[in-house]
C-alpha cells in the first residue's frame, strides 16, 4: 500500500499510523474515516484480542491494554471484537476504546443460548479459512453450515481439509476432495499437511493478502496450521484423541497475528456449536445449483416438496442433485427461519399464519379421505 510522501502528509500523525498499521490491514479507506476521531486526538489501532471488558489494540506505538466500557451496548453484535479498528486515548491510564470504525464484514453465529442471541467472532475479514481434519470421517453438513456463514459474512471462503499425510492414498484422497467440492460450489479447496509442508505454501500465498479468519472444530489442526503460516510455535498445539480424533480447546480467545508473508491472521477456538444467525443469502450461496434448478420450478414460490413442475424433486430422481443437499438444504432454511422469527415478530406471524393455514387444509385433506367425517 502507497501513500503520499508529500511533506505535509509524511509529517501528519495520520501518515505515521498508516506506515506503522499497514502490516494489520490499514488503508487509504480506513485512514480517510478515522479523519474525525483524528480531530478529537484519538488515535487508531486493531484489536487484536478481547477479555473480560478489554482488549489489546495494536497501535502506531505497539499494543496497548484499553478498557471496552464506553462500547459495550445492550446488543452483543456490537461489542468491540477482534478485528475491528479502534479509536482508542492517546493517554490515560486506563486508556479507553471509544468507538470503532463501521465494520466492512463481520463473521456472526447464534448462540446456544434459549435467546439464541448472534455473536460475532471476527469483524473486517477477507478470507474465511475453515479447516476440515482429513483423521476423522467428512461431516459435509458441518462444512456447509461453515460456508453459508462465511458466504453471509461478506468474506471469501477456503476450505482446508488437514492432515493430508493421515490419508496417503491419492485416489482416496482425490475422492475426498471431490466430496468437499461437490459441497462447496464455487470455492477453493486445498490439501495441506503441517507434518509435511504440502500445500502450506499455497495456503500463505492467498492470506498474504488482507486479513483472514481460521475456523473450525477443536481438533481440525488450526492451531497447528496458524503455526506453519507464523514460521514459529506461537500457537499451543495438543494432540487430538485417537478414539474420536477430537481436540482439547488449546486456543481460547480470538488472536489477530501479523504473518510474516503479508496479511493477518485471526486464529479463533475450536467451535463446539455453529448456529445460523440471519443467513438466508449465505444459505442460498452453499446451495446455489439448487436455487438455479429452483429458477425453473412451475410455481414461484414452490417449496421443492411435492409440487407438481418442481425441478429441485426432478433433478433428485434423476441424480443431478443428490438427495442429501436437499435434506441439507431445507435443515439449514428451517433454521435460519427459526433464528429470524425470534427476533422479528412481523415474521413470526407469517410463519404462525402459514401453519394455521397447512394445518386447516390438513385437516380439510384427512376429513375428505374419510367421507367428509373428521
Amino acid at each position: 500500500m502507497s501513500f503520499s510522501s508529500s511533506p505535509s502528509s509524511s509529517s501528519s500523525p495520520s501518515s505515521s499510523h498508516a506506515h506503522a498499521l499497514t502490516p494489520f490491514g490499514w488503508d487509504e479507506a480506513w485512514e480517510a474515516g478515522f479523519a474525525p476521531y483524528t480531530e478529537q486526538g484519538l488515535v487508531p489501532g486493531r484489536v487484536v484480542r478481547v477479555d473480560r471488558g478489554q482488549c489489546d489494540v495494536m497501535t502506531a506505538d505497539g499494543i496497548v491494554r484499553a478498557d471496552t466500557a464506553f462500547v459495550t451496548p445492550h446488543d452483543p453484535l456490537r461489542v468491540i471484537c477482534t478485528g475491528d479498528w479502534a479509536a482508542v486515548e492517546a493517554a490515560g491510564n486506563p486508556r479507553y476504546v471509544k468507538t470503532y470504525l463501521p465494520r466492512r464484514t463481520a463473521f456472526v453465529r447464534s448462540t446456544s443460548s434459549q435467546r439464541s442471541e448472534g455473536q460475532i467472532l471476527a469483524a473486517n475479514v477477507d478470507h474465511a479459512i475453515i479447516a476440515v481434519s482429513l483423521a476423522v470421517e467428512l461431516d459435509l453438513g458441518r462444512i456447509e453450515r461453515f460456508l453459508a456463514l462465511a458466504w453471509e459474512s461478506g468474506a471469501q471462503p477456503l476450505v482446508v481439509l488437514t492432515k493430508a499425510d493421515l490419508v496417503p492414498d491419492p485416489v482416496t484422497l482425490s475422492h475426498l476432495v471431490q466430496d468437499v467440492e461437490t459441497t462447496a460450489p464455487g470455492v477453493g479447496v486445498l490439501t495441506v499437511s503441517s507434518l509435511t509442508g504440502e500445500g502450506t505454501d499455497v495456503l500463505a500465498a492467498v492470506v498474504a493478502d488482507g486479513t483472514s479468519v481460521l475456523l473450525g472444530i477443536s481438533g481440525a489442526g488450526k492451531s497447528t496450521l496458524a503455526n506453519a503460516l507464523l514460521g514459529s510455535d506461537v500457537m499451543d498445539v495438543r494432540a487430538a484423541r485417537d478414539v474420536d480424533g477430537k481436540g482439547r480447546h488449546t486456543t481460547t480467545t480470538r488472536n489477530l497475528l501479523a504473518l510474516p508473508g503479508g496479511g493477518v491472521l485471526i486464529d479463533t477456538p475450536g467451535l463446539r456449536g455453529v448456529g445460523l444467525w440471519d443467513a438466508e443469502a449465505g444459505v442460498g450461496q452453499v446451495f446455489s445449483e439448487i436455487e438455479e434448478y429452483a429458477a425453473d420450478c412451475r410455481f414461484h414460490d414452490c417449496a421443492h416438496e411435492a409440487e407438481p413442475g418442481c425441478a429441485v424433486l426432478e433433478a433428485v430422481e434423476t441424480g443431478a442433485l443428490p438427495q442429501r443437499r436437499l435434506e441439507s438444504y431445507r435443515k439449514l432454511l428451517r433454521e435460519n427461519q427459526r433464528i429470524v422469527a425470534k427476533t422479528d415478530a412481523r415474521l413470526r406471524s407469517e410463519i404462525r399464519r402459514d401453519w394455521r393455514i397447512k394445518s386447516a387444509t390438513g385437516r380439510a385433506n384427512y376429513a375428505a379421505k374419510r367421507g367428509g367425517h373428521l
